[in-house]
């Protein structure tokens, strides 16, 4: 056996050229070389089968072997001389030393002439000692397998943590050194900090409580997977190829203990529950770990062409390192996913009330949290609030905007690209201006440059040509959903139950819809063409860095980019509750303002303008207190993303300005760098205004989607059909209804109103007189028995139908704040001008409106202010005889009004109800002794019922009633007699004696 001892060679050579011996036995001739980039080791020794091997060493540390012809030298009397050829490029090391010092022991294979070279992996070499390194060759003799090799380095072989970018991808030894160490950094001191606040400030949860669900078992079990996949790796190396290079081991042990700390922290927010916290989801700590675990995993991508990873699949090791990336990849993504849900955390605000009854507490509205809408993220229900603005953007129906939905995308796009290729061009115009370039090709970068300029605007398509047109096309599609939200969120609240409208705030109502309405449109804006494309741009900035500059380009745009989005985020969900509680106060001033001047008279009655004033004060004072804590925690996140943005480019920066000074980038690179920053930059700078704007919209739009979200309390039948009028007979059969449980207002109540009588509801106040008008009517549907017109249950048929057969004619009647004609109109809105006059006439109005200066065409003022009592009464009767329903109802019509007047407009309603059915609810028993039948109603039943003498002969309820108001008209026509004879005793002029007077 032929042996060759090689010494350690210089550290580097300080030229390409240089030359060194290198002693040795039993060799004739030895030399090494360093040529063009390459460094030879030639080794001739004798053979004694008189063939060639020639050893190649490539780039990837794969040796190949292939038998050649021998050279025969013409020397009578010696052996044949074979020479022996070891390649390796100098790129691969930093110096020839290092060469030598991975110098395999090599048991070359039998072959025979023409054959396949043998492949051996570089992870089963040996490297040998710095001092020495020792081939051994063994001539004529060749085993069938490699010896096994050990490499005892932190790296692999042709690899170094200093070198971050390899052969078209991430260097493995820095990789998989700087991700764990980061996840591990992040697990071990925000975790721990995470942990002593929920350990010493958190409030235990009763087991209770806690939902147990088959999808946080999954994540459970999923992340414990993830720890043995880490620590299965190690093992499988170890046991495949020997020692492992020292970044596997590092990988291994710093990921499986940072998942192990993320797993402890996942059951200990499952256990307890910190007041400050939000009630629902994970803490941001959880959320920001698995955000960077899944990003980690798609960093290979950016590897793909590299041949120091999976993706050849080319032999088993590959193959079994990618099936480990896929399920790292798949688990990682799920377990974000499922973290955005959080199975496993209670869904409800009654976490922290142990003590309570579980049932108690989950009817309760309140908590020792505050309202529940105010601790939950504004993200909460994002799903369910983003499939609400879906069908408002895409316009169904309008191929037209469709197209224009479509052509704004396609620009958006346009503009991505754009913002690629500005810095691109701009880096070739200092190119060309520093390299003497000829003047026809700067012109020509330069012009195509501002083109490209002009398309992209100034910053990041803020105002350039393509944004203009977007921005211009978008307008009719929002209007379109500006349009449709409020027609549809308008025609929603017309269709929910009079309950619902008699405890609603107008003023809270209207502010919601405005606001709603306005937010739907900036979320719309702001999520497609600002959030998106900025996202958009972050990554094709990451990914560019990393492919034309290296990772370290990437790593710092991708490490600001994440504190940036985090920190935006965090801080922002923070600020929720004080933008919540001042839209709150902002609510309460306005209410309180619309309701104070709506009762304007009733402020002067009590000379309490300065009450009003005073307590709309201090609102204002509550309201501004709101606001001075949301302004505040703007300029804290404002000053926390110009720290990160600055500190990102001075990083940035200096690390290209030392390539440049380096030779390894031109200026026009650090141009490129610089401009690409500061314009992905301009975008991000309004990244956090973007954010609080969709969420200050979100919240916006949180009361709007409670009034979508409000249920209709009567509905239509699926397959109800209209109501078919034949003669107007009404049927109450065992009627029971209450507006809330337990007080029942209607008690088993039947009736019979038959085709044209006159039925009159009499009783003490609260006895249901008015619920019966309105159960009529439908506002409310009953919770017992039926009500039947003709035969048909009214809850089986539509309600425009049964409505449009009915009139009524309320007590307070309330106007519109428009003209007369409009006002009666109202009651057919496609009726003539005739024919509004002449149900003017025949209500005994028309005379009195053609007195106005203005006539028909008088305003009648908010709610019909300007007229009087008794003549919006009278407009309302004229809409109803406009009308023309077939059923009437009479809801005390006339009980607010003096006795005149009374008088006058029961003759109009005589006209009105004349061979119609009529329900009629009195309060003064004098204006129905001529009904066909009334109806006594007492505590929710019908105590009595007959005809008006009938009802007085039998001394009941009825009589005491009639008797008691006799009595008091008695006695106000009493004093009004005396009152006038009194007025008249003033008039008369004093008595005279005709005689004289004796003393």
């Amino acid at each position: 056996m032929a042996e060759v001892d090689l010494p350690v060679a210089p550290s580097s050579l300080s030229a390409p050229s240089e030359m060194f011996k290198l002693s040795h036995r039993e060799t004739k001739r030895e030399k090494a070389s360093c040529t063009d980039g390459t460094i030879a080791l030639d080794v001739a020794e004798q053979s004694s089968d008189g063939k060639e091997d020639l050893i190649f060493l490539s780039a990837s540390l794969k040796l190949q072997l292939w038998p050649l012809e021998t050279r025969q030298h013409q020397a009578t009397g010696t052996q044949a001389e074979s020479s022996k050829h070891v390649v390796a490029p100098v790129s691969t090391f930093p110096s020839l030393s290092e060469c030598l010092r991975l110098w395999p022991e090599v048991r070359p294979q039998s072959s025979s002439s023409g054959g396949s070279p043998s492949v051996f992996d570089s992870r089963s070499y040996r490297p040998h000692s710095r001092k020495r390194a020792r081939a051994r060759l063994r001539s004529g003799q060749h085993r069938s397998a490699p010896a096994m090799v050990f490499i005892q380095s932190y790296c692999e072989a042709n690899s170094s943590i200093s070198h971050t970018w390899v052969d078209q991808g991430i260097s493995p030894c820095f990789y998989f050194t700087l991700v764990p160490s980061i996840l591990l950094t992040l697990s071990f001191f925000l975790g721990t900090i995470h942990c002593v606040f929920y350990k010493k400030y958190g409030t235990a949860m009763e087991p209770k409580f806690i939902p147990r669900t088959c999808l946080y078992g999954f994540q459970l079990a999923v992340s414990v997977l993830l720890v043995v996949q880490f620590l299965g790796g190690m093992v499988w190396q170890a046991a495949a190829g020997g020692e492992l290079p020292g970044y596997v081991l590092l990988y291994g042990c710093f990921s499986a203990l940072a998942w192990a700390w993320a797993i402890s922290l996942l059951r200990v927010e499952r256990h307890r529950v910190l007041v400050m916290d939000r009630t629902r989801g994970h803490s941001a700590f959880l959320l920001m770990f698995w955000a960077l675990t899944f990003s980690s995993e798609n960093l290979a991508f950016v590897s793909w062409y590299s041949p120091h990873w999976w993706w050849g699949l080319e032999n088993r090791d590959q193959q079994v390192q990618f099936a480990l990336w896929l399920m790292r990849y798949t688990c990682t993504g799920l377990l974000f996913l499922i973290g955005l849900k959080a199975p496993g955390l209670p869904r409800k605000p009654y976490m922290l009330l142990i003590n309570e009854d579980e049932r108690d507490v989950e009817h309760s509205s309140r908590s020792l949290l505050g309202r529940t809408e105010e601790n939950e993220s504004t993200w909460q229900g994002f799903r369910q609030k983003v499939r609400l603005l879906v069908p408002y953007m895409w316009p169904k129906g309008n191929i037209v905007l469709q197209l224009l939905v479509i052509f704004c995308l396609l620009l958006l796009a346009v503009e991505r690209a754009i913002n690629v290729f500005v810095p691109i061009y701009y880096k070739n115009i200092v190119n060309d201006l520093t390299g003497g370039r000829s003047w026809p090709t700067v012109a020509t970068t330069v012009c195509i440059y501002v083109l490209l300029k002009f398309l992209q605007g100034g910053g990041a398509g803020a105002s350039g040509f393509v944004s203009n047109m977007r921005s211009f096309l978008w307008i009719r599609v929002q209007q379109f959903t500006n349009r449709v939200v409020q027609v549809h969120l308008f025609a929603h609240l017309h269709s929910l139950s009079l309950r619902w409208h008699l405890g609603r705030k107008t003023g809270d109502v209207l502010r919601s819809m405005d606001r709603g309405t306005s937010s739907i449109n900036s979320l719309l804006s702001y999520l497609v063409f600002s959030i998106f494309p900025t996202i958009a741009d972050i990554v094709i900035s990451i990914i560019y860095f990393i492919t034309y500059f290296n990772a370290w380009f990437g790593l710092i745009v991708f490490v600001c980019m994440a504190l940036y989005l985090t920190l935006t985020i965090i801080i922002t969900e923070w600020r929720t509750k004080f933008r919540r509680d001042m839209n709150l106060q902002d609510n309460n001033a306005k209410s309180k303002a619309v309701d104070s001047l709506l009762n304007f008279e009733t402020v002067k009655y009590y000379n309490a303008e300065n009450y009003e004033v005073a307590r709309f004060e201090d609102l204002i004072l509550k309201y501004q207190a709101s606001e001075w804590k949301t302004q505040a925690s703007l300029a804290f996140l404002n000053q926390t993303q110009n720290l990160i943005i600055g500190s990102g480019l001075l990083a940035g920066s200096l690390l290209c300005a030392y390539f440049v000074t380096e030779g390894k980038f031109q200026v026009g690179d650090f141009v490129l760098f610089g401009t690409y920053i500061i314009q992905l930059y301009t975008p991000l700078n309004w990244f956090g205004t973007y954010y609080r704007v969709i969420q200050n919209s979100f919240i916006d739009m949180e009361n709007m989607i409670k009034l979508f979200e409000e249920e209709e309390e009567v509905k239509d039948e699926v397959n109800a059909g209209n109501l078919l009028y034949e003669m107007g007979k009404v049927e109450f059969e065992n009627v029971h209804f209450s507006y809330i449980d337990g007080k029942e207002i209607l008690n088993d109540v039947s009736f019979t109103v038959l085709p044209g009588q006159t039925v009159a509801l009499v009783g003490p106040s609260g006895s249901g007189k008015s619920t019966i008008i309105r159960l009529l009517f439908r506002f409310y549907d009953v919770n017992g028995g039926c009500i039947r017109i003709d035969g048909q249950d009214i809850s089986k048929v539509k309600q425009m139908s049964l409505r449009a057969h009915i009139g009524v004619v309320p007590q307070d009647t309330v106007l519109f704040n428009s003209n007369i004609r409009e006002n009666i109109r109202y009651g057919r809105i496609s009726a003539s001008d005739q024919e509004v006059e002449d149900a003017a006439l025949a209500a005994d109005i028309h005379e009195k409106i053609v007195t106005f200066p203005e006539g028909y065409d008088t305003q009648v003022g908010e709610r019909g202010l300007k007229l009087s009592g008794g003549e919006k009464q009278r407009v309302a009767i004229a809409r109803t005889i406009l009308k023309a329903p077939q059923i009437i109802l009479l809801d005390e019509a006339t009980s607010a009004l003096d006795t005149q007047t009374e008088r006058n407009i029961q003759a109009s309603l005589a006209k009105v109800c004349a061979n119609r059915t009529t329900v009629v609810v009195a309060h003064r028993l004098s204006t129905i002794i001529s009904a066909d039948q009334i109806l006594v109603i007492s505590d929710g039943r019908i105590a009595e019922r007959g005809g008006h003498d009938e009802l007085l002969l039998k001394g009941g309820l009825y009589a005491d009633m009639w008797m008691n108001q006799q009595q008091a008209q008695d006695t106000d026509s009493s004093s009004d007699t005396e009152a006038k004879d009194r007025k008249s005793e003033k008039l008369q002029p004093p008595s005279t004696s005709s005689g004289p007077h004796h003393h």
